[in-house]
Protein backbone atom coordinates (compact mmCIF):
# COMPACT_ATOMS: atom_id res chain seq x y z
CA UNK A 1 0.00 0.00 0.00
CA UNK A 2 1.41 3.61 -0.62
CA UNK A 3 2.23 5.61 1.99
CA UNK A 4 -0.52 8.44 2.07
CA UNK A 5 -0.06 9.70 5.68
CA UNK A 6 3.70 10.11 4.70
CA UNK A 7 3.06 11.33 1.18
CA UNK A 8 1.27 14.50 2.77
CA UNK A 9 3.32 15.10 5.80
CA UNK A 10 6.27 15.38 3.65
CA UNK A 11 4.53 17.67 1.24
CA UNK A 12 3.80 19.39 4.02
CA UNK A 13 6.83 19.71 5.30
CA UNK A 14 8.49 20.49 2.26
CA UNK A 15 6.41 23.56 1.68
CA UNK A 16 7.61 24.65 4.81
CA UNK A 17 11.27 24.64 4.48
CA UNK A 18 13.30 27.24 2.43
CA UNK A 19 12.90 26.95 -1.06
CA UNK A 20 16.55 25.16 -2.89
CA UNK A 21 18.03 25.40 -6.20
CA UNK A 22 17.64 22.32 -8.68
CA UNK A 23 21.17 21.55 -7.61
CA UNK A 24 20.72 21.45 -4.24
CA UNK A 25 20.77 18.36 -1.53
CA UNK A 26 17.20 18.21 -0.55
CA UNK A 27 17.51 16.48 3.10
CA UNK A 28 13.95 13.99 3.99
CA UNK A 29 13.73 12.44 7.33
CA UNK A 30 11.46 9.23 8.43
CA UNK A 31 11.08 6.64 10.45
CA UNK A 32 11.32 3.14 9.52
CA UNK A 33 8.13 1.53 11.02
CA UNK A 34 6.57 -2.21 11.40
CA UNK A 35 4.93 -1.73 7.93
CA UNK A 36 7.75 -1.18 6.40
CA UNK A 37 9.88 -4.48 7.44
CA UNK A 38 10.34 -7.66 5.99
CA UNK A 39 10.28 -10.96 7.07
CA UNK A 40 13.91 -11.04 7.74
CA UNK A 41 13.07 -7.96 10.16
CA UNK A 42 14.50 -4.90 8.00
CA UNK A 43 13.08 -2.39 5.57
CA UNK A 44 11.79 -3.76 2.48
CA UNK A 45 13.68 -3.18 -0.83
CA UNK A 46 10.35 -1.94 -2.36
CA UNK A 47 9.83 0.54 0.66
CA UNK A 48 13.37 1.82 0.15
CA UNK A 49 11.86 2.56 -3.69
CA UNK A 50 8.44 4.29 -2.48
CA UNK A 51 10.22 6.38 0.28
CA UNK A 52 12.58 7.62 -2.57
CA UNK A 53 9.71 8.82 -4.37
CA UNK A 54 8.69 10.75 -1.76
CA UNK A 55 12.07 12.31 -1.30
CA UNK A 56 11.75 12.93 -5.41
CA UNK A 57 8.29 15.23 -4.26
CA UNK A 58 9.79 16.67 -1.40
CA UNK A 59 12.75 18.06 -3.96
CA UNK A 60 9.84 19.15 -6.62
CA UNK A 61 8.53 20.89 -3.96
CA UNK A 62 11.56 22.87 -2.47
CA UNK A 63 12.62 23.84 -6.01
CA UNK A 64 9.42 25.16 -7.50
CA UNK A 65 9.08 22.51 -9.79
CA UNK A 66 5.66 20.53 -8.89
CA UNK A 67 4.21 24.46 -9.17
CA UNK A 68 5.41 24.18 -12.81
CA UNK A 69 4.01 21.15 -13.02
CA UNK A 70 0.78 22.52 -11.99
CA UNK A 71 0.54 24.85 -13.95
CA UNK A 72 2.27 23.25 -16.98
CA UNK A 73 -0.25 20.25 -16.66
CA UNK A 74 3.20 18.07 -16.55
CA UNK A 75 3.74 14.77 -15.05
CA UNK A 76 6.50 12.99 -13.55
CA UNK A 77 8.47 9.54 -14.88
CA UNK A 78 11.26 7.36 -13.89
CA UNK A 79 12.73 5.69 -17.08
CA UNK A 80 15.41 3.80 -15.57
CA UNK A 81 17.20 3.23 -12.14
CA UNK A 82 19.60 0.89 -10.27
CA UNK A 83 19.70 0.35 -6.80
CA UNK A 84 22.65 -0.68 -4.26
CA UNK A 85 21.95 -1.73 -0.98
CA UNK A 86 24.60 -2.55 1.35
CA UNK A 87 23.27 -1.26 5.49
CA UNK A 88 20.18 -3.10 6.96
CA UNK A 89 17.30 -0.59 8.22
CA UNK A 90 15.74 -1.91 11.27
CA UNK A 91 12.46 -1.24 12.57
CA UNK A 92 12.47 2.29 13.88
CA UNK A 93 16.02 3.40 12.72
CA UNK A 94 16.01 7.19 11.48
CA UNK A 95 16.02 7.57 8.15
CA UNK A 96 17.83 10.95 6.46
CA UNK A 97 16.94 10.67 2.46
CA UNK A 98 19.20 12.86 -0.12
CA UNK A 99 18.21 13.74 -2.78
CA UNK A 100 20.12 15.36 -5.71
CA UNK A 101 19.84 16.48 -9.84
CA UNK A 102 23.17 15.63 -10.47
CA UNK A 103 23.06 16.20 -14.60
CA UNK A 104 20.44 16.26 -17.24
CA UNK A 105 20.57 16.06 -20.82
CA UNK A 106 18.03 17.11 -23.36
CA UNK A 107 15.39 14.67 -22.14
CA UNK A 108 16.09 13.85 -18.60
CA UNK A 109 17.11 14.57 -15.29
CA UNK A 110 19.69 12.31 -13.29
CA UNK A 111 19.37 12.01 -9.94
CA UNK A 112 21.14 10.56 -6.59
CA UNK A 113 19.08 9.64 -3.85
CA UNK A 114 21.19 8.06 -0.55
CA UNK A 115 19.28 6.87 2.62
CA UNK A 116 21.11 7.51 5.72
CA UNK A 117 20.89 5.93 9.52
CA UNK A 118 22.99 6.85 12.24
CA UNK A 119 25.44 9.01 9.69
CA UNK A 120 26.21 5.74 7.49
CA UNK A 121 24.60 5.19 4.23
CA UNK A 122 22.70 2.76 4.04
CA UNK A 123 21.46 2.72 0.37
CA UNK A 124 21.73 4.79 -2.80
CA UNK A 125 19.64 4.60 -6.06
CA UNK A 126 20.34 6.26 -9.36
CA UNK A 127 17.61 7.65 -11.52
CA UNK A 128 17.11 8.44 -15.34
CA UNK A 129 13.74 10.89 -14.26
CA UNK A 130 11.59 13.15 -16.53
CA UNK A 131 8.83 15.57 -17.00
CA UNK A 132 6.13 14.66 -18.87
CA UNK A 133 3.17 16.20 -21.14
CA UNK A 134 0.28 14.47 -23.40
CA UNK A 135 2.18 11.37 -23.11
CA UNK A 136 5.68 12.63 -24.17
CA UNK A 137 8.91 13.81 -22.55
CA UNK A 138 9.21 17.75 -22.29
CA UNK A 139 12.73 18.84 -23.40
CA UNK A 140 14.55 19.60 -20.28
CA UNK A 141 15.04 22.96 -21.29
CA UNK A 142 11.78 24.15 -21.36
CA UNK A 143 11.40 22.35 -17.56
CA UNK A 144 14.63 24.78 -16.62
CA UNK A 145 12.60 27.69 -18.46
CA UNK A 146 9.74 27.26 -16.62
CA UNK A 147 12.49 26.84 -13.14
CA UNK A 148 13.70 30.62 -13.88
CA UNK A 149 17.48 28.06 -14.27
CA UNK A 150 18.07 28.38 -17.58
CA UNK A 151 21.79 29.06 -16.70
CA UNK A 152 22.38 25.87 -14.66
CA UNK A 153 25.00 23.13 -16.73
CA UNK A 154 25.31 20.10 -14.85
CA UNK A 155 28.04 17.33 -16.43
CA UNK A 156 27.15 13.70 -15.36
CA UNK A 157 30.65 12.32 -12.98
CA UNK A 158 32.42 9.35 -14.78
CA UNK A 159 30.20 6.88 -12.79
CA UNK A 160 26.99 8.43 -14.15
CA UNK A 161 28.13 8.89 -17.60
CA UNK A 162 29.23 4.71 -17.33
CA UNK A 163 25.74 4.18 -16.21
CA UNK A 164 23.85 6.55 -19.11
CA UNK A 165 25.81 4.57 -21.68
CA UNK A 166 25.34 0.66 -20.30
CA UNK A 167 21.68 2.18 -20.17
CA UNK A 168 21.77 3.15 -24.09
CA UNK A 169 23.54 -0.95 -24.67
CA UNK A 170 20.64 -2.63 -22.75
CA UNK A 171 18.32 -4.16 -25.02
CA UNK A 172 14.90 -3.61 -25.35
CA UNK A 173 12.57 -4.89 -25.54
CA UNK A 174 13.79 -7.99 -23.07
CA UNK A 175 14.55 -11.05 -24.99
CA UNK A 176 12.58 -12.65 -21.80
Amino acid sequence: MYPLIRFFTTSIHAAMYKPIELDAVCETSFRCMPWDIDMFFEMNNGRVLTLCDLGRFSLAIRTGLAKALKENSWGLVVAGSTARYRQRVRVFNKITMRTQVVAFDERWFYIVQSMWVKGQPTSSVLLRTGVTSKGKVVPSNEVLDALGATNLMLEPSEWVKSWINSEENRPWPPSS
